[in-house]
């Protein structure tokens, strides 16, 4: 007897119905697996079996051939078991499904010997594409029944094991689908910026980059506070939006890397030691997985000790800043994930740590700085639009009691209010200041006659490029945003011209 089961696979962030069909017939008891599986699904045959038998289910004595179509199309992981089981159940008549039901609805899930159904991988992908295949309904492990319950009006059943499910698709059972619901954002308060004395270029810079998007790059000394810095910028950012929580939880999902999380609910924070490979940083693989770049879509991706990277590596990252997606290209097919990241860079002046301090000799020679900074190539400098640079706090400002430091919830005060102008501003919720085209810029970035002819002055003198220019009104746009004001005045042009603290290193080298 011959039937078919429906699951799915997925590809990059995106899902593909996968048609298992199942078919026994006269002959000595086999049981093989086509339609390009990988060793994992190979191995489905042992757990199918022992699972069968532990639920007290004897395979039939017949031939069993298991087709994953369409054939051309690579699958991987252990989601296919319990759709393999299914069907064999099916085709033997152990269990008789309407025709109907079996054509609206999804099954996935990874049988453990004993019948258990554990967790997979890619649920969420799955879900959001599932009503585009004309699907109804998911059965998947209980485990990521919550995980899928985000996308309405899917009905999800979440099932802990097969003996479970047998009396569920024989009706002796009722099981209630998975209630729809958003979990709660909380506000992580355990790094705020009150706990940073001093730096208050710093913590304005911080607040730039969080309501404009602005990459931004920490230059300074060791225990200047860089690293300090960075990982309170998420408290200041804004809560991600429905959509945004449904496109960074699909990248953790295909990862499996929710573990615990129904869905991703606060901004990411991705640090990757400067060790990591391009295929760590970018994503790879025979199957293409996800990078550290795609990981802090739509949050944060903190480079410390920027030049101890490989220079190729940081390479990379040009085409993903711009593009805010990376394309992994393979022999067969080509797959793109998103990378929309707010950068934040961090480095030494020079090898020893101590160029240009006040305190501590540096004993680098110009050569040594020289190859050291030689690194970051100014491409890669032309794409962060914020330098800083941080100076360690003296001894007067760290025992100074009077002085109250300002927290994150100050900070995102106007942060708000410049998110707000920003949403009125653009037609497209993932715009932000950092991200306008030259036309925007025209339209957006009125500027006063002051701050004209300042622009035009520090054109002519810093020998700006086209880029540089349109990056100095994106910052100026932004601070502008910050301060309530329609006009990009002469002051904001100020203020966005400090930021450039690198090229003076640079020139000192």
């Amino acid at each position: 007897m011959h039937t078919k089961i429906s699951s799915a696979t997925t590809i990059g962030v995106n899902a593909y119905e996968v048609e298992v069909e199942v078919d026994l017939s006269f002959g000595m008891l086999q049981f093989n697996i086509v339609g390009l599986p990988d060793t994992a699904i190979k191995e489905s045959r042992q757990r199918v079996a022992a699972a069968l038998k532990n639920c007290g289910i004897k395979l039939p004595e017949r031939k069993i051939t298991v087709n994953l179509a369409p054939a051309d199309l690579k699958k991987e992981g252990s989601l296919f078991d319990l759709p393999i089981a299914v069907g064999i159940l099916q085709a033997g008549e152990y269990i008789s499904i309407d025709k109907q039901f079996l054509q609206e609805t999804l099954f996935l899930g990874e049988l453990s010997l004993d019948g258990t159904i554990k967790s997979v991988k890619g649920v969420l992908p799955i879900a959001y594409d599932a009503l585009k295949m004309g699907k109804k309904r998911i059965i998947l492990p209980l485990a990521n029944a919550q995980e899928a319950a985000l996308i309405k009006p899917l009905e999800i059943v979440g099932i802990s094991n097969l003996t479970q499910l047998i009396s569920f698709l024989r009706k002796e059972l009722t099981i209630a689908p998975t209630p729809h619901s958003l979990p709660e954002q909380i506000i992580d308060t355990t790094l705020d910026f009150a706990d940073v004395t001093g730096q208050k270029q710093a913590k304005r810079a911080l607040q730039i980059a969080a309501a404009g998007r602005h990459n931004i790059m920490f230059v300074g000394t060791p225990g200047s506070g860089k690293t300090m810095l960075a990982k309170r910028l998420p408290s200041i950012m804004p809560p991600l939006s429905f959509d945004e929580i449904l496109e960074t939880s699909k990248i953790y999902s295909v990862t499996g890397k929710l573990n615990n999380q129904s869905l991703i609910t606060q901004r990411p924070l991705r640090t990757p030691h400067h060790t990591i490979s391009q295929a760590g940083l970018v994503g790879g693989g025979s199957f293409p997985q996800p990078g550290e770049i795609s990981l802090a879509h739509n949050g944060i991706l903190f480079l410390d000790e920027l030049v101890e990277f490989r220079r190729t590596t940081l390479e990379v990252l040009r085409q993903p800043i711009e593009n805010k997606e990376v394309c992994i290209s393979r022999a067969q097919h080509s797959v793109t994930f998103p990378a929309s990241f707010l950068l934040i860079a961090a480095l030494n002046p020079c090898p020893c740590g101590y160029f240009g301090d006040k305190k501590k000799t540096c004993h680098c020679s110009p050569m040594h700085i020289k190859n050291y900074l030689d690194k970051l190539s100014g491409p890669l400098l032309d794409r962060i639009d914020l330098q800083i640079s941080v100076n360690p706090v003296d001894y007067n400002t760290i025992t100074n009691t009077q002085q109250q430091n300002v927290s994150s919830e100050q900070l995102y005060e106007k942060v708000h209010k410049a998110v707000l102008r920003q949403r009125a501003r653009f037609t497209q919720p993932t715009m932000w200041n950092a991200s306008m085209t030259p036309h925007d810029i025209k339209a957006y970035c009125a500027v006063s006659e002051e701050g004209e002819v300042l622009v035009k002055a520090v054109f002519e003198k810093l020998n700006l490029s086209m880029r540089g220019y349109h990056k100095l009104l994106k910052v100026a746009r932004t601070i502008a945003d910050l301060e309530d004001s329609d006009m990009i005045e002469k002051v904001h042009i100020q203020e966005a011209i400090m930021y450039r603290s690198i090229d003076y290193l640079l020139e000192r080298k």
